[in-house]
């Protein structure tokens, strides 16, 4: 037992400390910045490149609830109309906000993407219990869902944690397209958990439909039937990301 404690204490502290303010590799793609003054007249390379349709052009945009931060319009555009920061902080609580224009920088993201209601701090601001629902996913969402509660990100500690059943959470978290086999397994889930309750979108494929948004293997009927509270978008989304996202909103 002495041996273990030693061996703990001499681990220290590993969670990041400031997880508002933590830094991230440089080559992480996040946040895009889009400057239509380079535009070539009448060039489109960037979307057609996108697997996603997430790029408009006149104007140019990005939809980041489509993006699946692959980087080839980057690649794609000779003009250097688009770069990708590594700016992590990217949830939002409307779906507009989620579409990038030509000139809005990330500092004004920041500030109007996520609105705080003091109702949702009132009730979850101390404790948080989520039930993660994986309609069809990958699992690339669900593994930085798991990654959320490790020892480096230690999401447990602001009290958030994620739950065995919705009978016990307070929210359900939604990651892949969400499949016809999943539709109503996703509604039963949403209808155990107790009101007053939050939903939470996570990845491009439960945003949008990613990759995937054409297959007849889906039914998303769940998404205009149910108000999204929170958008997580990604694919997948970083830990660092989805934690600063439910801590702004909560």
């Amino acid at each position: 037992m002495l041996d273990l404690i030693k061996l703990r204490k001499q681990h220290g502290y590993q969670a990041i400390p400031d997880i508002k303010n933590a830094k991230i590799l440089s080559t992480h793609r996040g946040y895009p910045v889009i400057d239509e003054s380079k535009c070539v007249g009448g060039c489109s390379d960037c979307k057609n490149v996108c697997s996603t349709n997430a790029i408009k052009v006149n104007p140019l945009s990005i939809d980041l609830g489509k993006c699946i931060f692959c980087g080839e319009c980057e690649r794609a555009c000779q003009a250097g109309a688009i770069k990708f920061t590594n700016e992590y902080k990217l949830g939002s609580t409307g779906r507009d906000n989620l579409i990038i224009t030509s000139g809005k920088l990330f500092v004004d993201y920041e500030k109007e993407a996520i609105e705080s209601r003091k109702e949702i701090h009132k009730i979850f601001g101390s404790s948080l219990k989520l039930r993660q629902v994986s309609a069809g996913g990958c699992n690339g969402c669900e593994m930085e869902l798991a990654a959320c509660g490790n020892v480096n990100f230690d999401m447990g500690r602001f009290g958030i944690d994620f739950v065995a059943s919705p009978r016990h959470a307070d929210g359900i978290v939604i990651t892949g397209p969400i499949t016809k086999n999943m539709a109503p397994a996703l509604m039963d889930a949403y209808k155990s958990v107790n009101s007053p309750k939050i939903v939470i979108a996570v990845g491009a494929c439960t945003i949008s439909g990613g990759v995937f948004e054409d297959s007849e293997a889906l039914n998303r009927s769940f998404l205009s039937e149910i108000k999204i509270d929170l958008y997580i978008p990604g694919c997948p989304p970083h830990p660092l990301t989805i934690i600063n996202a439910i801590l702004d909103f909560i």
